[in-house]
């Protein structure tokens, strides 16, 4: 359970709220940007989620229902996972990932379907769904994910789909103005924020400003900053 924002008005913020069950995680600052890091058992610690200083963002949900089609097949394909990392810690460039995405074939890890809700800079916006397809959308006013397939909607029902949060953040963007700002992405977090499967992290990047805000376990009042 997760959810992906990005708004492009004044400025363009992005929004993500890690919805976190019995995994190990930590928030990392350094010189090249904020990573959420998740300790896999055979991997170790991996920066899967956060912005880097190019103004790179990575948001990462498990998409509900589970979709077979992302399961590897031919062992040949491009593993979201991998395509994140190499986002985030700036190995591959936003059009790099979007020509990978766009012109080959990604799969996701087998019995869990993952989806990137990737942003750049510019606030242009790349969702890559294994096994359905890509969407690439240049600098939209705002968008939104959560834990439903795109492709789908709500036309397959699971518990943790959170398209009640998708309908909510909708909502709450179309109402706002050309301000929004830093405050205006952590009040609507704040309301989609999960305590069942619980956020964990609350993170906003204000790129237009270079600085990256967050929050751990839906503490609002303890917000930390970095700045490139």
């Amino acid at each position: 359970m997760c959810t992906s924002i990005i708004v492009n008005k004044n400025k363009t913020i992005v929004g993500w709220n890690l919805d976190l069950l019995d995994m190990e995680y930590r928030v990392m600052p350094d010189d090249n940007g904020v990573f959420i890091e998740i300790n896999d058992a055979k991997e170790g610690w991996m920066p899967l989620f956060g912005g880097n200083k190019k103004g790179d963002f990575v948001g990462m949900p498990t998409c509900w229902p589970f979709d077979s089609r992302s399961d590897p097949k031919t062992g040949k394909e491009n593993n979201v996972i991998n395509l994140d990392i190499d986002l985030l810690t700036m190995k591959k460039s936003f059009e790099e990932i979007k020509d990978i995405a766009e012109n080959e074939d990604a799969c996701s890890v087998p019995g869990l379907t993952f989806m990137s809700a990737l942003s750049d800079k510019d606030g242009n916006v790349l969702y890559i769904i294994p096994g359905q397809g890509t969407q690439y959308f240049e600098k939209p006013k705002y968008k939104v994910m959560t834990n439903f397939s795109p492709y789908k909607m709500d036309s397959e029902q699971h518990p943790w789909m959170g398209y009640d949060r998708y309908q909510k953040v909708q909502l709450m963007l179309e109402k706002t103005d050309d301000e929004f700002d830093v405050e205006d992405c952590f009040c609507i977090l704040k309301e989609v924020s999960q305590t069942v499967c619980p956020t964990v992290v609350s993170m906003v990047y204000d790129v237009s400003d270079k600085v990256i805000y967050w929050c751990e376990n839906r503490n609002w009042e303890e917000i930390k900053r970095k700045e490139f």
